[in-house]
């Protein structure tokens, strides 16, 4: 794998203060909205290709004014586009974030389930000698049912 194995902890005040900075950028952003598939479905997409051309549409705008209409809002097109391009930089920031966090817990989560296998393993094994285990033993083997007969916990590593 191209990390090391990861030995870290998170302290409840750095939750907490995490969550808080969270919470701050919400604050910080109270305009958000939330579209429904439909209407993300309607909606013009806007890729970096468009984000020329409304960069271009903007200064034609500001610059020949007197060929729009009087109803047409220049000044609403500039800051949308303001807040479009900041948005984007946020974005980009924000997406970072979330695939460094992702990448981490995809990480650890196979780390975690890969000893939890080696701990199954030697459950079983003692559960034949040591009295108390089987309950155990079978405790564990529930996340395995579903996968049939013939399976085994190495199989289901996967899963």
């Amino acid at each position: 794998m191209a990390y090391q194995n990861i030995n870290a902890n998170i302290s409840p005040q750095d939750i907490q203060e995490i969550k808080t900075a969270l919470q701050t950028i919400q604050k910080k952003l109270p305009f958000l909205i939330t579209l429904s598939v439909e209407e993300r479905r309607k909606l013009f997409k806007m890729g970096d290709k468009s984000l020329a051309f409304v960069n271009n549409s903007v200064a034609a705008a500001q610059s020949n004014r007197d060929i729009l209409p009087a109803s047409f809002d220049v000044e609403e097109l500039v800051r949308d586009y303001q807040l479009t391009t900041t948005l984007t930089e946020l974005l980009t920031s924000m997406r970072q974030l979330t695939e460094k966090v992702d990448d981490t817990l995809l990480a650890v989560g196979s780390d975690t389930m890969t000893s939890s296998l080696t701990v199954y393993d030697y459950v079983k094994t003692a559960a034949k000698k040591t009295p108390g285990l089987k309950t155990i033993a079978e405790q564990l083997g529930e996340r395995f049912k579903a996968l049939g007969k013939g399976k085994t916990a190495k199989a289901a590593s996967s899963s």
